[in-house]
Formats: structure tokens, C-alpha cells, sequence
């Protein structure tokens, strides 16, 4: 597969995608998750690969979210579609048997959290933050954000964070436990290789066993409540007026319907 918006690298068995559309602040669009799910195909078959990084390009984002002008296009059919084909590929993250660090270096929003969420551990710069604010288009988090936030900080913050649409510095997503570390960024990715490392030392089978069954430990219904959730916002005209405003820089004028 030829990498147009991924840098690929593998240095002593770890693989690390670099997320590469700094002017978009590494928005996720239609070819970049095609990209992400090659890369993890890689990362699943190549026996060179024995674990993964997954960063932005820059220091300002490392996913600032999704693709605007493609999500502003969906209607109920292509909302579901879109959200099922986004939740699969973050499940294929999630379910990689060889560890998986998201290096956090920037806003890291919408579809940037659910990727980063995705990952087996988090670490982030001070700089850095979090949020799902998809409420402020008229949608909801699509790729899997309603299920594993939930799962890592609690239903009560969850929902707070979602309803409201707030974004937390990188020291609140340590405290809510979203994130594993925080650390300068100088210090991002050896910190990365630093935990890597431990990791990479142990038996692999048992590595790969413990990812699964910690896996296991969630159900999948979920994730089909928030497809079909997001197939409804996709059919409300508070969605056309979201996902204009935010494109035309304006503030929503939401009517409930």
C-alpha cells in the first residue's frame, strides 16, 4: 500500500505511525483511516514488528478530529456505514496483539481521542488535550468514543465530557485516568520506547493473551447503539446546521430537530 497521509518507520522491532496532515492538524479523512487500517495490517503480519507508536506530524495536534467537509456529506445509510467502518478499524487497533502506545503530542479531539482511546496505553506532552465535542455538529462520537470513554473514566465523566463538549488539559485526562503519563515533550517518545521496552521484554503469547482478555472484558452491543445513534443525528437538520457552522465559523443555531 503506498502511505500518502502515514509515515511509517520500524526501528528495532516498534513500529511508529506518524499521523501526517500538520496543515489539518492530522484531521482523520476517508484515506487516512484507510491508511490506519494498512498499517495495522502490517503491524499484525509482519514478524519484524513487535509493537507500535502512533503519533501526529507537528507539535500542535496529534489528531485535532475528524474530516468536517466529508462527515458534512453523511446522511442515515452513509452515517452508519461510516460509523461501522470507523469502529472497525479502531477495533482492529484495539485488538492488535502487539502493544500499542499512542504518543499524544497535541489536541487530540473527536476522532484524535477515539484514536488515541483506541490504543493500549496513552502518553501525552503537558500541552496536550482531550475532548469528544462532536454535540457542538449535532452528531456524537462515531469511532467508538461513547464505549470507550465510558470504560476508562466512568459513566459520570463520560457523559459530562460528551454532553458538554469540554476539552480537558493533559493533566485533568491524567487524574480521570484517560492517559498513562504526561511528560515534556522532548521526553514524549522515549518515554514511549521507555515503557515499550519493559513491555517488548516479556513473553509475547502471554502479552498478546492479556490485551485479549482485557479486551474481553467489554461487550460489543454498545458500539452498535452508537452506530445507529449516529445514523439518526445524520438525519436531523441540527446536523446540517452543525457541521455548516463549524465550516463556515460561526456559532450553531441548534432547533432540537
Amino acid at each position: 500500500m503506498v502511505f500518502e497521509n502515514l509515515l511509517l518507520e520500524i526501528d528495532q522491532g516498534v513500529l511508529t505511525i506518524t499521523l501526517n496532515r500538520p496543515e489539518k492538524r492530522n484531521a482523520l479523512n476517508h484515506r487516512t483511516m484507510s491508511e490506519l487500517e494498512g498499517a495495522f495490517h502490517l503491524a499484525y503480519h509482519d514478524q519484524a514488528v513487535k509493537a507500535v507508536i502512533v503519533t501526529g506530524a507537528g507539535d500542535k495536534a496529534f489528531v485535532a478530529g475528524a474530516d468536517i467537509a466529508e462527515i458534512a456529506e453523511l446522511d442515515p445509510h452513509t452515517g452508519v456505514a461510516f460509523a461501522k467502518k470507523g469502529q472497525a478499524i479502531f477495533a482492529q487497533i484495539e485488538h492488535c496483539p502487539k502493544p500499542v502506545i499512542a504518543a499524544v503530542n497535541g489536541f487530540a479531539l473527536g476522532g484524535g481521542c477515539e484514536l488515541a482511546m483506541a490504543c493500549h496505553l496513552r502518553v501525552a506532552t503537558e500541552n496536550a488535550s482531550f475532548g469528544q465535542p462532536e454535540v457542538n455538529l449535532g452528531i456524537l462520537p462515531g469511532y467508538g468514543g461513547t464505549q470507550r470513554l465510558t470504560q476508562l473514566i466512568g459513566k459520570g465523566k463520560a457523559l459530562e465530557l460528551m454532553l458538554t463538549a469540554d476539552l480537558i488539559p493533559a493533566s485533568q485526562a491524567l487524574a480521570l485516568g484517560l492517559v498513562n503519563h504526561v511528560v515534556p515533550a522532548a521526553d514524549l517518545l522515549p518515554k514511549c520506547h521507555e515503557l515499550l521496552g519493559k513491555i517488548m521484554a516479556k513473553a509475547p503469547v502471554a502479552v498478546a493473551q492479556v490485551i485479549k482478555s482485557v479486551n474481553a472484558v467489554f461487550g460489543t452491543e454498545g458500539y452498535q447503539a452508537e452506530a445507529n445513534g449516529f445514523s439518526v443525528c445524520c438525519q436531523t437538520a441540527d446536523f446540517k446546521e452543525g457541521t455548516q457552522a463549524f465550516l463556515e465559523k460561526r456559532k450553531a443555531n441548534f432547533q432540537g430537530h
